[in-house]
């Protein structure tokens, strides 16, 4: 099942950026515009997470995963602060659902929780997807703290 917008399927999105990009995207609305219609970023600098999200935060909360890694976790799929607010009022993007980043020392810090995090074991498609979905997760997170990079992370 995945959510949806006026019949159309929402999905979460992360990309990995430069720091400088980042900066532009706070700065200029048609710089986060290009990030979040993939015209900034090659594509294996994005992560479509479909609608895993919200099964794997459930998922982290049933781990019982100890603070500060669950909140660590979190950030992982809700990130820290807005990028850019005015990107709000851009035509066709998701108001609900701000852009948002983590700073790469952030990103260094969630990759580290994401490489010990595991989700308990479910049943069926729902564990594959689950543990697939977190493996990809994690492997992005691995690859942009060992780039210093920030994520970003919207809905689409």
């Amino acid at each position: 099942m995945s959510a949806t917008l006026h019949g159309v399927a929402v999905i979460q999105q992360l990309a990995r950026l430069s720091s400088d990009q980042l900066d532009a995207c706070r700065e200029v609305v048609e710089k986060l515009d290009d990030l979040c219609s993939f015209r900034l970023l090659p594509a294996s600098d994005h992560l479509d997470l479909d609608w895993a999200s919200a099964p794997l935060l459930r998922a982290f909360e049933l781990a019982r995963f100890p603070e500060p890694a669950a909140a660590l976790l979190r950030h992982a799929i809700g990130g820290d602060s807005e990028i850019n607010p005015a990107y709000r009022d851009v035509p066709d993007s998701i108001f609900e659902h701000p852009v948002t980043a983590l700073e790469p020392v952030r990103v260094a810090e969630v990759a580290t929780a994401l490489a010990a995090a595991q989700t308990p074991e479910l049943e069926g498609h729902l564990d594959s997807y689950l543990r697939h979905h977190l493996g990809a997760l994690r492997d992005f997170y691995t690859e942009a703290a060992d780039r210093a990079l920030a994520v970003a992370l919207w809905w689409d």
